[in-house]
Formats: C-alpha cells, structure tokens, sequence
C-alpha cells in the first residue's frame, strides 16, 4: 500500500485518520514503516474531521467525478485548476457569495446592452465561470 504512494512519499509526513476499529495495528505499522507518523483524531470527537470531509466532499462531487483522472501529473493538474477556481471565482456562503480570495464584491451591471457576458471554461467545461466584461 504505502509503495502505490511513489514519489508523494517524500513530501507525507503524516497520516490523519480516525478510530475506526477497520483500521488496526497493522494498517499502522505500513505507513509507519515508510516514516510517517499516524495521528489519530480525539476520542468521541465525530466531527472532529468535518471541515476537511466538507472539503474533499466538495472537490469529489464538482471536478473528480466528472474527470478521468489518467496520472500523478493529471491528477495535480485537475487539483490545481479546481483550488484556483474554489478560493478565486467560486462563490461561498460563509462569505456572503464571495469567493476567498475575494475582498469586495465585484460592480453591479445595471445596463446590459453595454455589456457582454464571457464564459471562462475550468477542467474542459466541466466548471464555468461567468463574468462581465466591456
């Protein structure tokens, strides 16, 4: 198992999991033996890992399921393009609708005839961004 992680394994230095009794000593002992440390999340803590999962949950749903991943570099690509799109052009509701790279909201357009519409296509038209331009 730990040999599938190839040349990640150089820049891992720890494996976050859970208590869950699927995973044993011996499950440890793998990762262990490639030198990464294992933390286990707190006792009774169950949503101890909810940002994360809401995180992983979110990239999974909008670009990996809709991506035929073919490689390690593929992959970090499709990864990348999706982080770009997330903190800069994605809309969240914590932040009133802004992005988090985003410091004010964007002017509104009131006139639409002066105005075009372009669309920017992320991981091949899997995602569209929208904005307008003069």
């Amino acid at each position: 198992m730990a040999a599938d992680l190839g040349m990640r394994r150089d820049s891992s230095r720890f494996l976050p999991r859970d208590r869950d009794d699927t995973y044993g000593t011996a499950f440890d002992a793998v990762f262990e033996a490639e030198g990464l440390d294992v933390i286990l999340s707190a006792p009774r803590a169950p949503r101890m890992n909810a940002h994360g999962e809401r995180v992983i949950g979110s990239i999974r749903r909008e670009a990996l399921d809709h991506v035929l991943i073919i490689g390690e570099s593929h992959a970090r690509w499709v990864l990348s393009s999706y982080q770009d799109h997330y903190n800069r052009h994605r809309p969240h509701r914590a932040r009133q609708q802004l992005p988090p790279d985003a410091d004010r909201r964007p002017a509104t357009v009131h006139d639409l005839d002066d105005r075009r519409l372009l669309r920017t296509r992320v991981l091949g038209g899997v995602i569209n961004e929208y904005r307008y331009v003069a």
